[in-house]
């Protein structure tokens, strides 16, 4: 029996497969990639008696490699919180879904084995823009301040390393780091003893200098757009980029727009929870959108629709609409 994790590259992906793997050390075959890559059961050759866990990837987008898995025979235990679409009805599929804004996958497969490993659910939390829930957690969890700030960092730093056009744009290959964080039971110990690690943390600071230096291309009242330039350092930094400045301005919407290799525009898109229109449902307007209800993004948006896209987006989430 082979056991294959498909999963996210991004911080919840990680941590989500980190606690998995501790719970059953073992023989892995890991299938990832950059954060929106998320076609990944199509890449998985399972087969009768495998075993399969599908982690942080919509199943929406999967349910057609899905359906074919289950039916060469393979047994497929599937952990998300975005659009699942019509879930299969089939004995060898363990389905974990919830869409609820105040989860991630971490804190599912955390659930699932009854918090064992909680303080990678709490890594995870911080790295997918849901800071309260991180804080939230820790403090639960009787945590000191600078334990909690170690896990918050390195939550970011994890979630900001999935950001690129390709896994050339990343400091590392997320099987790779993944790699680097298996021996690792306590995320501070990673964060503390891994030289991985410390390069995550340098490259993180040194993106991040350079972003938050970035001007708007158009803002209202309630909705600002940035343009990113064409830098490997600009695509790495977009998700973190726009949690942050959502974080800091919790009233307003953002989007920021990254240039990519064909043309297009990649798209990241963040929306306070009291607007009415979510993130993930305004992508959805553009082919290839798509998300969850405080972030969203678009993987490939036009040249020629950037007028039409920052149109749309001022009407929705200006202060007053």
């Amino acid at each position: 029996m082979t056991s294959y994790f498909a999963f996210n590259g991004d911080a919840d992906g990680l941590c989500a497969l980190q606690q998995l793997r501790l719970s059953k050390p073992g023989d892995a075959t890991l299938i990832t990639g950059v954060k929106r890559d998320i076609h990944l059961l199509e890449r998985v050759p399972a087969t009768v008696g495998d075993c399969v866990y599908a982690l942080d990837i919509s199943m929406a987008a999967n349910r057609d490699a899905l359906v074919a898995l289950l039916g060469a025979g393979a047994q497929v235990h599937y952990f998300d919180h975005h659009l699942a679409g019509d879930i299969p009805d089939h004995p060898s599929l363990h389905s974990h879904i919830n869409l609820a804004p105040n989860v991630c996958t971490s804190i599912l497969v955390s659930e699932h084995l009854r918090d064992r490993y909680r303080l990678w659910a709490i890594t995870a939390a911080f790295g997918d823009g849901l800071p309260q829930i991180g804080a939230s957690m820790a403090a639960e969890a009787g945590l000191s301040e600078a334990t909690t700030r170690t896990l918050a960092s390195l939550g970011v730093s994890l979630n900001y390393n999935a950001y690129g056009e390709t896994v050339h744009d990343l400091h590392f290959h997320p099987a790779e780091l993944a790699e680097a964080m298996a021996p690792f039971e306590d995320p501070c110990d990673f964060a503390a003893h891994s030289d991985a690690c410390a390069r995550l943390f340098a490259g993180y600071e040194d993106d991040m200098g350079r972003a938050r230096s970035l001007s708007p291309l158009r803002a209202c009242d309630g909705a600002t757009i940035l343009l990113l330039p064409a830098e490997p350092w600009a695509r790495r930094a977009i998700g973190v980029l726009a949690n942050e400045l959502v974080q800091a301005n919790p009233g307003n919407a953002f989007a920021l727009l990254s240039p990519n290799s064909t043309g297009d525009f990649t798209v990241s898109v963040r929306v306070p929870e009291t607007r009415e229109t979510g993130a993930g449902d305004f992508c959805q307007r553009f082919e290839t959108g798509g998300g969850r209800r405080l972030a969203g993004g678009i993987n490939r948006l036009a040249e020629n629709d950037i007028d039409k896209f920052a149109e749309q987006f001022e009407t929705h989430y200006r202060v007053g609409a």
